[in-house]
């Protein structure tokens, strides 16, 4: 398949949903080769090509551990999944004042900026799949539990 072929079929598993929504925009190649060439993208995008592929995004962490025990919510056509970045953001923000860290202090944990993770709080749409990761693993849980069937 070339790349373009690739991002239509990633965008046709939510075809009712964009038959629903004609003006939102589909799934770009540039937003699939960039993941190849730069190895980064939206946690949205990923999500995409994570379900085409059936796999969580724990399969591609690189820690050689097999995961069986994190499954992706299952999307009909109705639907797309989506990242919860919001939840992911208060959740962390919870647990920042549970361990009576400040953003900075966290931010030098995760390895990134304060900005990038107090921001989560307020996201309008995605952050990058990279920073959205290493938040997960911070908190302990599977990155399933910010990831819901959508109908955006």
């Amino acid at each position: 398949m070339t790349w373009a072929a690739v991002a239509r079929a990633l965008w046709e598993t939510s075809g009712e949903l964009n038959a629903r929504r004609p003006r939102d925009h589909p799934i770009s190649t540039s937003a699939i080769t960039s993941l190849r060439d730069k190895g980064r993208t939206s946690c949205q995008h990923v999500l995409f090509m994570l379900r085409w592929l059936d796999l969580p995004p724990e399969a591609f962490l690189g820690d050689g551990r097999e995961v069986t025990d994190i499954r992706l919510p299952a999307a009909d056509a109705a639907h797309r999944l989506r990242w919860d970045v919001r939840g992911m953001g208060a959740t962390l923000d919870d647990r920042r004042r549970e361990d009576d860290l400040t953003w900075p202090g966290l931010a030098r944990h995760i390895g990134c900026q304060p900005g990038q993770l107090s921001g989560l709080r307020t996201a309008r749409y995605a952050t990058n799949i990279d920073l959205a990761m290493r938040v997960v693993q911070w908190l302990g849980v599977a990155s399933t539990a910010f990831i819901y069937c959508g109908t955006w």
